[in-house]
């Protein structure tokens, strides 16, 4: 495995240069968390200290031994009458000592109306998104553990349809003496296998380089974490002059060099308040300076809460964010279809 880890990953650096952010690249669904935890999170963490499986799903290097048999499942209800479900499994193969997952997550627009150009009904028709993966991970000397994902998109609008097919590439360092762990992953290299058009002329995936730090304390029941995404490129603001425009703003929106900066931090903190209990909450910096343009503010907009409670047999988590006005609510379960309960760490 890990000479096909080191196989691919060359491969795929190798297209780096071309890849794209914000609503120049296809496929933007995947960058959504599949769980309640990451939603708390403030929806992009890759080195929180856990034994969610639904975790991996965005970074597999945080798949281990003792999440053998663990599922995670997930709703989301999104704005609009979005729907979210996701589902991770995963299972540790002891005469290898590699650790195996499947997982999958899938967006439902719900029902929308088909016109033409000229605004005549045509009739109706359902958008879904979904991405399916399979994960693999294995640990190097006593603290280092890598990962890679292999991921089948698929996308439907009618009579539009695209596909796609994607790697990611995860390591990180776990100290669990004094309770810290570092992550760096490489999401969505990859390429569209199938146009929306039926051209040749393919778009390019979400490709995301990300890095986290989570330190738990030792004799405080803390954890904090910081991530930082999109660290490829320094200026990720999307400036469409066009739209400006049409609001009332003229010329071009020059962030200041802090901003840029802060654009790629998340912050989370969750609170241990017993060994059945959690609470955590996120800030999501690009999140909230996106929903803050055009003089629509809201004071919660880029915050995220949530709360778990950890029993023996079953995990339950609720996430809930703010976009304007607007609350999701994602509610996950995991639990072990084992003999095994589940382990709180």
């Amino acid at each position: 495995m890990r000479r096909c880890l080191f196989f691919i990953t060359i491969i795929c650096f190798s297209k780096l240069p071309a890849q794209t952010l914000g609503g120049n690249a296809v496929f933007n669904f995947l960058s959504q968390p599949n769980t309640a935890q990451l939603s708390a999170l403030g929806g992009v963490n890759v080195s929180s200290i856990g034994n969610d499986v639904g975790m991996i799903f965005h970074n597999p290097s945080l798949l281990r031994d003792d999440m053998h048999q663990q599922v995670n499942t997930s709703f989301n209800s999104f704005l609009a009458g979005i729907r979210n479900y996701s589902l991770t499994t995963a299972w540790h193969l002891e005469a290898s000592q590699t650790n195996i997952a499947v997982g999958a997550n899938y967006f439902d627009y719900g029902t929308l109306t088909q016109t033409d150009a000229a605004g005549n009904i045509l009739g109706t028709f359902r958008p879904v998104d979904y991405v399916v993966q399979a994960m693999a991970s294995k640990q190097y000397h006593e603290r280092f553990f890598y990962g890679l994902t292999m991921k089948y998109i698929n996308s439907s609008y009618g009579q539009y349809r695209s596909s796609g097919l994607a790697f990611d590439v995860g390591v990180s360092y776990y100290d669990s003496a004094n309770h810290w762990q570092v992550s760096v992953v490489a999401k969505n290299m990859g390429t569209q296998l199938k146009t929306y058009d039926g051209s040749n002329n393919k778009e390019e995936l979400p490709f995301d380089l990300q890095a986290g730090i989570t330190k738990r304390l030792e004799n405080a029941p803390f954890q904090f974490s910081l991530t930082a995404h999109h660290l490829q490129k320094f200026n990720i603001y999307y400036n469409d002059t066009t739209f400006r425009a049409s609001e009332g703003e003229n010329g071009y929106n020059s962030n200041s060099t802090l901003q840029k900066i802060f654009s790629h931090v998340v912050l989370s903190a969750q609170i241990f308040l017993n060994e059945k209990l959690e609470l955590t909450t996120g800030y999501n910096f690009q999140r909230r300076q996106d929903l803050n343009a055009y003089n629509v503010t809201s004071g919660l907009n880029g915050f995220s809460f949530g709360a778990g409670i950890l029993l023996k047999k079953i995990h339950i988590r609720y996430a809930a964010g703010f976009y304007q006005s607007n609350l999701f609510n994602q509610l996950s379960l995991n639990l072990n279809w084992g003999k095994k309960g589940l382990i709180n760490n």
